[in-house]
């Protein structure tokens, strides 16, 4: 006999319970009493009422059989059981159960035979008709799903579709063949795209289905035909902003068409974000002006602006950024993403401190901070401010006392280290502290790129050249280190041409990108194209305000005479960074003085 706890005990009383109720309301009521004499016809009646009665009695006992072998561990034949009772009472919550039991049970076909009975006993139950397009799904039987997805969108309410395809990406997000799954959702959908209140919505899933099949023509055809339809649709701006991301240069304009009327702050930072990763700082700080003008009272703009304006060392406006950024979150409540946000802003005045060399105040910063997950950040600030002060072995003794949470740490540890030694100008012994760092992960083609750049000013160009070249062959779209082979050629002067096809084949994969434009500029310039040399350059610096353009920018305007121009686009890359070695020794070989 088996013992069974309180808990179970309720559970199983529960389901008597439910068990009743649904045998009772699946069949028609039966007979309370029963009159001493009745006509032929009334005896007839309750003969079948009584039949009725024993159906009942039966559909209970095999109900419950069904439960109990299913809760002992044989769940194949309790879903055999219920099945069959849902199949003899037609009542969807058994059809309900038998599947969910094949679901538990891990049965995909027996949980496919029971939803396509549960459907075919009731064609009009949405329920049914949800559950086997999810079955299907699952079981990447992607063609068959092609029918109940058509249906499940022609039942439904507007709203209830509208949320409905807006969740097909999700729900064919595991099909094996993404083109499949793609090509089956633009088809049922086909119908939806004459609908102006759901073809925006349509258009963009259509194109998120594509995006994951990685056709990205499709993708951007798909975004561009929902804004098309809908200027404001910021799903089309998301896809637009992911195509970007992978490099589809021919998805900007329509996100530019998207911002130009009244975009949400959230897709403008988004765009911010990945112009900053396309190292566009001023077309970023173009966007970010944008938020903080149209939308003030929000907090995380006026903190991008700050690291922004800290990397173009706009001291005083980064500052005046991170107030405004620290007196909006005075009114937000305590917590841990309010405290993650104030360490930001620590960091950020920190540097500022570190920038104009007032290191104690930068150190005083830094005690601000009482946030375990960014010590590694803090101990590297610290370590820089000791750097800055010629304490370099102390440094590296700090950044190397400071305890990793794991392999992660470890890594981002030695590349701090590799920045301290950057920052000293011991490129040598950088370099070889990067050669480990590529050892623990030699495809990682950001890792060798820093390699070989270190490797150039550790003096070893043919070392450089070996490493950029591996990272080409493996990724031929590689646009950081094209343009920094046929920079590096162009700089020293040789084999100009081919530093311009690699330059030139660069600008393809990042045609906005001001340090690809400021190489092509160069390596006109070395050519003896002078001319074209300054127009292509005063464009790179009119994108971007970086020291090294306005020392080649300066350069060029020197040579062509224009010394006056050349003084005044040296003094302003000074004042972005009096330090930068490239345009003091473009001052010292020309003997200029701004």
């Amino acid at each position: 006999m088996d013992y069974y706890g309180p808990m179970e005990l309720l559970q199983r009383f529960r389901f008597a319970a439910l068990v009743c109720a649904i045998a009772a309301g699946a069949l028609p009521a039966q007979a309370q009493t029963k009159k001493p004499a009745a006509p032929a016809s009334v005896e007839s009646e309750e003969q079948e009422s009584d039949a009725n009665a024993a159906l009942t009695a039966e559909l209970f006992y095999e109900l419950l059989l069904g439960e109990m072998t299913t809760s002992s561990g044989d769940p194949g034949t309790g879903y055999n059981l219920i099945l069959d009772a849902a199949r003899r009472s037609g009542d969807p919550q058994l059809y309900r159960r038998a599947t969910d039991i094949a679901l538990q049970a891990r049965s995909g076909d027996s949980a496919l035979a029971a939803a396509r009975a549960w459907q075919q006993a009731l064609p009009q139950s949405r329920e049914a008709n949800r559950y086997l397009l999810r079955i299907l799904v699952a079981l990447n039987r992607i063609s068959e799903s092609a029918q109940p997805l058509r249906q499940e969108l022609a039942n439904a309410p507007t709203r209830d579709k509208l949320a409905n395809i807006r969740a097909l990406p999700l729900l064919y997000g595991r099909a094996s063949d993404k083109a499949l799954a793609a090509r089956v959702v633009r088809q049922t959908l086909e119908g939806e795209l004459n609908h102006p209140a759901v073809a925006p919505v349509a258009w963009v899933t259509i194109g998120r289905m594509y995006f994951a099949a990685d056709d990205k023509a499709r993708t951007l055809e798909a975004a561009g035909n929902a804004l098309a339809q809908d200027p404001a649709e910021e799903g089309a701006a998301m896809l637009a902003l992911q195509l970007m991301e992978a490099g589809v240069t021919q998805a900007e304009p329509l996100l530019t068409r998207y911002l130009a009327d009244k975009p949400l702050p959230e897709v403008r930072m988004a765009y911010a974000r990945v112009l900053l990763e396309s190292q566009r700082l001023s077309d970023a700080q173009a966007q970010v002006h944008a938020v903080t003008r149209e939308h003030p009272d929000m907090a995380e703009p006026w903190l991008v602006q700050a690291t922004l304006d800290v990397q173009a060392s706009r001291l005083d406006e980064a500052e005046a950024a991170l107030q405004r950024f620290t007196a909006l979150l005075d009114k937000q409540a305590d917590g841990e993403q309010r405290k993650r946000a104030l360490t930001q802003a620590y960091l950020l005045q920190a540097q500022i401190a570190e920038k104009r060399g007032h290191y104690a105040q930068a150190d005083a910063w830094l005690n601000r901070i009482d946030d375990a997950a960014e010590l590694l950040a803090v101990q590297g600030r610290r370590a820089s401010l000791l750097v800055r002060q010629g304490r370099l072995a102390e440094a590296r003794a700090l950044l190397r006392a400071t305890p990793a949470k794991g392999p992660e740490e470890e890594r981002l540890k030695l590349q701090a280290e590799v920045q301290l030694l950057r920052e000293a100008g011991q490129y040598q012994q950088a370099y070889e502290l990067q050669a480990k760092l590529v050892a623990m992960a030699p495809q990682d083609n950001d890792l060798v790129y820093d390699q070989a750049m270190l490797a150039d000013k550790a003096g070893k160009p043919e070392e450089m050249e070996r490493l950029l070249r591996s990272i080409i062959a493996r990724k031929p779209d590689y646009h950081h280190a094209l343009n920094a082979l046929g920079f590096a050629l162009a700089d020293r002067g040789v084999r100009l041409q081919e530093a311009k096809a690699l330059i030139t084949k660069a600008l393809e994969y990042a045609p906005e990108d001001p340090y690809i434009t400021d190489s092509l500029g160069w390596v006109e310039f070395r050519l003896g194209n002078r001319k074209e040399a300054l127009a292509i350059l005063e464009r790179a610096f009119q994108k971007q305000q970086d020291v090294e353009i306005a020392a080649h920018l300066g350069e060029v305007l020197w040579s062509l005479g224009q010394r006056e121009r050349a003084l005044d686009i040296w003094r302003q890359g000074l004042r972005i960074n009096q330090d930068s070695s490239v345009l003091q020794g473009t001052l010292k070989r020309l003997g200029a003085r701004p």
